[in-house]
């Protein structure tokens, strides 16, 4: 189906949205409450992401409010520096999301972003397709479930997104969901297209090793690097070479 994106300028802030998907979304639809008297609100969960699970008309979709992480956080919850509508972080991902889904590669389908305007600043949402069945990678670890066909499947997972010069600002394992029939990349907050570089693609990869790392793969699988990073770098540079 072809995005038809489209914005909205409402009171309760600026919208984009796909109308193929959803023809009719407003600023409500970022509002957990709204979808909570609808009785249509799955799951509301904390953390740093403040996400929650929908029942919209486009089907189980994932509400997303912008949250910063850090020291920051603890002087600005939520707010933003002001750039352009173009470069808020909602609309980038959005658009991110949707080149990803033009290229047909495994990731959250995009319906819904938004930017509220405070002077200088602005918060912001995200509101995409929900991916069913699915564990995180930091899960299948957890679960004893990880071994080397899944380790190669996530190498060529990771490798089919930077041939299309996709770079991923957080690849963890938290970022890396398992399904029965496929993996998906999720969260491309701050994420980019880049040129072809093989430093960058390199640092991506060992920003996912140390995310399995603290998760404590070395302790859980025995000799992590040969059964888990070795199976994990080999999908990955066959994926990269074919």
């Amino acid at each position: 189906m072809m995005m038809q994106e489209q914005i909205r300028e409402e009171a309760g802030g600026t919208v984009l949205f796909d109308a193929s998907r959803a023809p009719a979304v407003g600023a409500d639809w970022f509002d957990p409450g709204y979808w909570r008297g609808r009785g249509a609100l799955q799951t509301q969960g904390g953390g740093r992401g403040g996400v929650a699970v929908i029942d919209t008309l486009a089907g189980a979709c994932v509400l997303r409010h912008y949250h910063r992480g850090g020291l920051i956080a603890r002087f600005n919850r939520d707010s933003y520096l002001w750039t352009g509508a173009a470069h808020t972080r909602s609309f980038a991902e959005f658009r991110l999301l949707a080149h990803i889904a033009s290229l047909e590669l495994p990731a959250p389908a995009p319906l819904a972003a938004r930017y509220r305007r405070h002077g200088l600043s602005y918060t912001a949402d995200l509101i995409t397709r929900r991916i069913d069945d699915a564990r995180t990678l930091a899960q299948c670890l957890a679960d004893h479930r990880l071994d080397a066909d899944l380790a190669r499947e996530t190498g060529a997972l990771v490798a089919r997104f930077h041939r299309e010069g996709i770079w991923h600002a957080d690849l963890n394992a938290h970022n890396v969901l398992v399904t029965p029939q496929a993996l998906y990349l999720i969260d491309f907050d701050r994420g980019a297209l880049r040129k072809p570089a093989e430093a960058w693609r390199l640092a991506n990869l060992a920003r996912l090793r140390r995310s399995l790392v603290k998760l404590g793969a070395p302790e859980r699988i025995p000799d992590f690097q040969a059964a888990i990073w070795g199976p994990l770098v080999y999908g990955y540079e066959r994926t990269m070479g074919a």
